[in-house]
């Protein structure tokens, strides 16, 4: 990917739809029973990968319209063992998710994913599995391919050591075919998607603060779904949007989750003007606020991110660092480990892509410090495999003060971003 300085950001972009929720709607559609229909579903590799993977468990999945896809839901003991290994590609929600759904299975499975895939740990799902009395081997103790033995398991109560969406959900999504009630705490919470669709499908789930239980065995109902747009493919142009003086953008129909809208939040403190209009949602719409996000740009200055702010922005840290590194001042962004351990190293790639567009960063184990205002110039880098890594660089790359910035090592984006280049091509004419 090639990109140059953009002189003015303006228009009115439709976002496609929410990658996290697009996964826990084929799930849940597959072990629900009846037919449900997913709208604005995402057309992205990793989505689409979990989708296939319920195919090959038996599921029968047609595609009846552009992002639309009508799915056989067949119960909680509908799913057929599996001929083949299930292919999860990058997709580290897809792989922890659909864990926790084969784990509780009569069959056993092996799950694997690819070169990126297999170097992410997994023993943070393992663990509290095998403690429900799942047997699940892996590479090392800890990294994929998982051999998974289905087996009846037992309910539990466990505390979260961090707060961690992909462990929560697969968690729940086992108890869901096993007997008794099954509890999870978190020390703070992460976005709640699993439990805003479980209950939407009708599962027995109760939420307390930051305690959720499900009691098992109770057959869920299918349901339509509506997928909103993704905030966090929204949140690379409202960045964007919000460090270039005079521009305007307007995103139409973006997830609103209160779970997941830590990035508007956090750009308002850096200084960002951002009007929401959320919509009225009915009784039959899944219950994820959504709504139209207006934002003008200005000047940003610099804040610390950390604590409770990282679980809500985990995936938008690496475009948070740009905002940073546009901004007055210092940003500091710690708390946040767990960057080292997502599609890439992100903490280092983000400081050492940073740097070689000429700005001045120090990198903690947790996180970084990003001293801004530093003119950026054209270089030659890599997204190390990480969509998100080569999303982010492409938004700084609009803010050149000369030369081109060359983003090698991009396909990558079509995990959770197909077609972001027409789209930042679009903001910039």
């Amino acid at each position: 990917m090639h990109v140059k300085s953009c002189e003015k950001i303006q228009g009115e972009l439709r976002i496609p739809g929410d990658k996290s929720i697009s996964h826990r709607a084929v799930i849940l559609s597959s072990l629900s029973c009846g037919k449900s229909t997913i709208s604005n579903f995402l057309m992205s590799a990793d989505c689409l990968n979990t989708l296939n993977a319920f195919r090959q468990m038996g599921i029968s999945i047609q595609q009846v319209g552009n992002a639309e896809f009508v799915v056989n839901g067949k119960g909680l003991n509908g799913l057929s063992k599996p001929s083949a290994p299930l292919d999860m590609g990058n997709s580290g929600t897809g792989m922890r998710l659909v864990a926790g759904v084969l784990a509780s299975q009569n069959f056993d499975s092996i799950v694997v994913g690819d070169e990126s895939l297999s170097t992410r740990p997994m023993k943070r799902i393992t663990v509290p599995l095998s403690v429900m009395g799942a047997h699940i081997e892996t590479r090392n103790g800890n990294y994929p391919p998982l051999d998974i033995k289905g087996r009846q398991l037992a309910p539990i109560t466990y505390e979260l050591p961090i707060a961690s969406a992909q462990v929560k959900s697969a968690i729940l999504l086992a108890a869901l075919n096993t007997s008794g009630t099954t509890t999870v705490i978190e020390p703070v919470q992460s976005r709640d998607h699993t439990e805003r669709m479980l209950a939407f499908f009708g599962a027995d789930i109760q939420r307390r603060d930051t305690s959720i239980s499900v009691m098992g065995k109770k057959e869920l109902t299918a349901r339509d779904v509506v997928v909103p747009g993704d905030i966090s493919s929204a949140a690379f142009f409202l960045v964007a949007a919000a460090a270039k003086p005079g521009a305007s953008l307007l995103l139409k129909d973006v997830g609103l989750n209160p779970t997941r809208h830590g990035i508007l939040e956090l750009l308002k403190r850096m200084g960002s003007n951002i009007e929401v209009r959320e919509y009225l949602l009915n009784e039959n719409e899944l219950s994820e606020p959504r709504g139209d996000i207006l934002i003008t740009g200005g000047q940003l200055h610099g804040i610390t991110i950390q604590g409770a702010d990282i679980p809500i922005v985990i995936d938008e840290l690496p475009i948070l660092a740009v905002a940073g590194a546009l901004a007055d001042g210092v940003t500091v962004i710690k708390d946040a480990k767990e960057l080292r351990v997502k599609e890439s190293d992100r903490i280092a790639a983000m400081a050492l892509n940073l740097r070689a567009i000429g700005c001045e960063i120090e990198e903690f184990d947790d996180g970084m410090k990003i001293y801004g205002k530093i003119p950026f110039h054209g270089a030659k880098i890599d997204s190390f495999g990480d969509h998100r890594i080569a999303m982010a660089m492409s938004i700084a790359g609009l803010f050149l003060h000369d030369g081109t910035l060359i983003i090698n090592n991009t396909k990558n984006i079509d995990t959770s971003f197909p077609d972001y280049e027409t789209y930042l091509t679009t903001i910039c004419s």
